[in-house]
């Protein structure tokens, strides 16, 4: 397996390999880039079908935090875990307990987060051997409610928010009312989008690998469920990926009757190139590491202790991000995607943030 000229490295800080056969635990741990401050990002429990793919899905994931946090003007860098294995077969206690006592080692370089295949509560198992776990303090969430530390409703708000912005720039509308949008991925994320489209008066075409939550989405939304062949060709406004990565592809693109691309998952393009298709083809795309920032801004304020009033007004800040980003891409003729690395860099690698926390502050557990 190639690392240092692995077409995705990118010239990562730090990268570490954990394998505890008595649990089963087969883990990498990512860290881009920690010029902002320690590197934060969710721990992914996936079912690789191979060590190459995890440890490349590792490496795009953590590049891709580092981006989102400086977009998102957070003092934090870009960081990502991946446990290889099936969530709802493979994962344990021990095989958690273990995950935890590995991130400990790292002293702090990362703070782990809930992610795909992970939950609130596997955070707290892992917690139980390491501070630098994050996401787990119950507390006011964004919305003013409760929460136990979910960064799912801020997400997919935010997300909410973003699709809002491209549909105003790539549909040239206000209102969301009547709009077609087909919801790849009806998981955490994906359901609460849905939902916000929904009350919003859109119309839904679903898909999601477990049949179950799909089922939700028709149960509960009144969302017609499609093939996970249909999803991304439908001929609808908006094409929302909330699944897995690299669903925007050489094999894809041709077939998108959508002219607007805004969802949740990270890395949705296969290749950087790819965003330069979309343009091509008058589809505009929302860069998911700005859209999908709303979890990472809410967990840094769960930890900083903001009130819930300046958290829902960070997250929402992401319809102007990508208002300067849409904009700036219609001026200079430049993908979205371009410009928003190009936004991202200037901040992480020229600018840094002034620390308003300390690392070993931000990196303990209240």
């Amino acid at each position: 397996m190639n690392v240092f000229s692995h077409p995705e490295f990118d010239n990562h800080e730090h990268l570490s390999f954990f394998c505890d056969p008595e649990t089963g635990l087969k883990a990498i741990v990512a860290i881009h880039n920690t010029s902002r401050g320690p590197a934060l990002g969710g721990c992914r429990m996936f079912p690789y079908a191979s060590d190459e793919e995890a440890l490349r899905d590792v490496l795009r994931l953590s590049r891709g935090m580092t981006y989102k946090s400086a977009l998102a003007n957070l003092d934090l860098g870009g960081g990502k875990s991946v446990i290889i294995g099936d969530p709802r077969k493979h994962k344990s206690e021990a095989l958690l307990e273990s995950m935890g006592k590995f991130l400990e080692q790292l002293g702090g370089q990362y703070i782990a987060a809930e992610d795909s295949g992970t939950s609130v509560p596997d955070l707290k198992v892992m917690g139980r051997h390491t501070n630098h776990v994050a996401g787990i303090k119950e507390h006011i969430g964004f919305d003013g409610l409760p929460s136990n530390g979910d960064p799912s409703p801020a997400t997919a708000y935010g997300t909410y928010v973003g699709l809002r912005m491209a549909v105003q720039h790539g549909l040239g509308r206000s209102d969301l009312e009547g709009l077609k949008v087909a919801v790849q991925g009806i998981g955490n994320v994906g359901f609460r989008l849905a939902r916000h489209l929904k009350d919003a008066g859109a119309k839904l075409w679903v898909y999601d690998i477990h049949q179950d939550q799909m089922q939700r989405a028709v149960d509960e939304l009144g969302a017609t469920p499609v093939s996970a062949e249909e999803i991304l060709t439908l001929p609808v406004d908006v094409v929302a990926p909330c699944a897995m990565g690299a669903v925007l592809n050489d094999r894809s693109i041709p077939k998108l009757q959508a002219k607007v691309v805004a969802g949740a998952a990270n890395n949705q393009l296969e290749h950087p190139e790819h965003d330069a298709a979309l343009l091509k083809r008058g589809i505009l795309y929302a860069p998911d590491f700005v859209i999908n920032a709303g979890g990472i801004i809410d967990v840094f304020h769960e930890r900083t202790d903001h009130d819930h009033n300046q958290v829902r007004a960070h997250v929402e800040s992401i319809g102007d991000t990508l208002d300067e980003i849409f904009r700036r891409s219609s001026r200079e003729g430049l993908p979205t995607g371009t410009i928003a690395n190009l936004l991202a860099e200037e901040r992480f690698r020229h600018t840094p943030a002034q620390p308003r926390h300390t690392k070993g502050t931000l990196s303990k557990v209240s």
